[in-house]
């Protein structure tokens, strides 16, 4: 399911392998989110997407017990860049998982930037 709903490109993807390491029921669920996700685009409001501040967002999905978040953010209007996905544990998003995303957007931007 994971596989037909986001697109293939080359080299490592970290939210793809987070994606493929859920069971099926997470990965059907997710899935369902990030196809309303993909429809809506820019419209989509919480509670599938929340806004973390500055250029980050995150796609949310819950899964019987688990909560799941995918941060993303636009890139050149409506095209949508995935950069992190993990298991949400905590009532606050932990600031090790933004990290990541920050760092992933940063290394992002460079490489748009040198292209």
């Amino acid at each position: 399911m994971v596989g037909s709903v986001l697109p293939r490109r080359a080299g490592p993807s970290p939210v793809l392998e987070f994606l493929r390491s859920l069971d099926a029921d997470a990965q059907r669920s997710i899935g369902w989110a990030i196809e309303q996700f993909r429809v809506r685009n820019v419209q989509a409001r919480e509670p599938l997407v929340k806004h973390l501040g500055d250029k980050l967002w995150q796609l949310r999905r819950e899964s019987r017990t688990d909560s799941y978040r995918i941060i993303y953010f636009f890139f050149t209007g409506r095209r949508i860049v995935f950069v992190h996905g993990f298991q949400k544990k905590t009532a606050k998003t932990p600031p090790g998982e933004l990290a990541m995303a920050r760092a992933r957007y940063a290394t992002f931007m460079k490489r748009e930037a040198g292209a």
